[in-house]
């Protein structure tokens, strides 16, 4: 089964994350930012992963370590569950509309870590997160996870256009990571590894 944990601690936070790619969309999570545990779930029930986080920081000062630190966490649990990508699909895109806002993401889980994000959201941001954070999650999640990222969103409540970029995101990954039966087992890469 391809899973991954990953507890990571610095001044800023404490993380304690589990991953399971091939699962049933069974998401508990406790970040202490009700928004984000909202998001995170979301991902994982669209993704088809099973995942499990606490996470404790300096909300106090602002949730900036905690996101950041979130996605660092889940990318690097990523990257470890899928491994060398033997047998994956690797590019996938998905569309997930919400009321006016549409979210599109195209991803290649190749092991290089890049992201082109699109979208405006207003300074306060979604659930009191604020806008710039969206797009550094993602950052910090593509990079440590090794996955090529176009994130586009357009609409005009931030609540909408957050949750379907995370819908979106999990939709492509989840048929990213699926094993292709015609690959026996290859990499998807024609230099052999990713």
């Amino acid at each position: 089964m391809r899973k991954s944990e990953v507890h990571r601690t610095t001044r800023e936070t404490d993380i304690d994350l589990s991953l399971t790619l091939d699962g049933t969309g069974t998401g508990t999570v406790e970040t202490g930012i009700p928004f984000f545990d909202h998001m995170l779930t979301s991902f994982s029930r669209h993704g088809r992963m099973d995942l499990t986080v606490r996470a404790a920081g300096d909300l106090a000062v602002d949730p900036h370590h905690t996101i950041e630190d979130l996605g660092i966490v889940l990318g690097t649990a990523l990257a470890e569950a899928v491994g060398d990508g033997r047998g994956i699909t690797r590019f996938a895109d998905a569309a997930v509309p919400m009321d006016e806002a549409l979210a599109r993401a195209a991803l290649d889980v190749g092991g290089r870590g890049y992201l082109v994000f699109n979208a405006a959201f207003s300074p306060a941001g979604p659930g009191g997160i604020p806008g710039d954070l969206i797009e550094h999650f993602f950052y910090s999640f593509c990079t440590n996870a090794g996955i090529t990222a176009h994130i586009t969103v357009t609409g005009r409540n931030d609540h909408h256009m957050c949750e379907a970029a995370f819908k979106a995101v999990a939709r492509a990954l989840r048929a990213a990571v699926a094993v292709d039966p015609s690959m026996m087992g290859d990499v998807p890469s024609t230099k052999g590894t990713l």
